[in-house]
């Protein structure tokens, strides 16, 4: 595994870098709290990125400890977009998973002057109607202490098909080790992304982007993958069918997809 550093950008953005080359931000799905990870999630984040430091020299961003409540999108992606520039000092190519994706198509939208490339993954420009009540049931049973049945619903629609019920107990056991002290900057952002709907910005967008998404995603569809690519002026959506919501993250097939489409810009 490539050397990693670890550090806090000046807008409070936690990272880990890995890799040389040009600079590459990953934008990482909602976490429990806005730190750098430990342990096991650590090992998946940099498992993750790594394909992407044999070329680049890859931040692993999460978003900011103490988010003001209420914050939206566009406040959050105006930290990444202080951290590139005060930070990086130059643009950048961009991949966002999940909620990590609504936050770099924002950033492409406010700021498109900073993000060369643009890759959107298990994302779209706003999450379907049963993406935005699985989110909200995470966010009522988290407020309520029930950690566990919310991390057990959650990997639960992660898993594909047959795996669910057992994936749902595996995350009804995990779930304390999920819980934290004060999950209100997860609480901030499932608000900011239940408003989000990026689709009447997406021409702003300057950077060549795609968009890879599974049709059998829970969060999102397949004509939300489609409209986010054909909103962008340079877009296009690879969709993987009857993959849902981590295979068009992780898988080697996504990676390598992602990973050509940056080499080639």
């Amino acid at each position: 595994m490539e050397a990693v550093a670890e550090g806090t950008f000046s807008s409070g953005l936690p990272y880990l870098r890995l890799g040389q080359g040009p600079p590459l931000v990953m934008m990482p799905g909602l976490s429990p709290e806005h730190a750098n990870p430990t342990g096991l999630w650590r090992r998946m984040y940099l498992a993750g990125a790594a394909p992407y430091a044999e070329h680049f020299t890859v931040f692993l961003a999460n978003r900011r400890a103490g988010l003001a409540p209420g914050s939206t999108m566009t406040d959050i992606a105006a930290d990444y977009a202080e951290a590139i520039e005060n930070d990086i000092g130059e643009p950048v190519m961009v991949h966002g998973t999940s909620t990590g994706g609504s936050v770099a198509l924002q950033l492409a939208i406010d700021r498109p002057e900073l993000v060369k490339r643009l890759v959107v993954a298990s994302a779209a420009c706003r999450l379907s109607p049963e993406g935005r009540r699985m989110q909200a049931e995470l966010a009522r049973l988290t407020t309520e202490g029930e950690v566990r049945r919310a991390w057990g619903n959650v990997t639960g629609m992660l898993a594909p098909g047959l795996l669910r019920y057992p994936a749902h107990g595996l995350g009804w056991l995990a779930g304390r080790r999920l819980a934290v002290d004060d999950p209100s900057d997860m609480l901030t952002t499932i608000a900011a992304e239940d408003s989000f709907d990026a689709e009447p910005g997406l021409q702003r967008v300057q950077a060549a982007t795609l968009v890879l998404g599974g049709t059998a995603d829970p969060f999102y569809s397949e004509d939300l993958f489609r409209r986010t690519a054909a909103g962008v002026p340079d877009g296009r959506a690879v969709l993987f069918p009857g993959k849902g919501h981590l295979y068009p993250a992780t898988s080697q097939h996504a990676v390598g997809l992602g990973l050509g489409f940056f080499i080639a810009g």
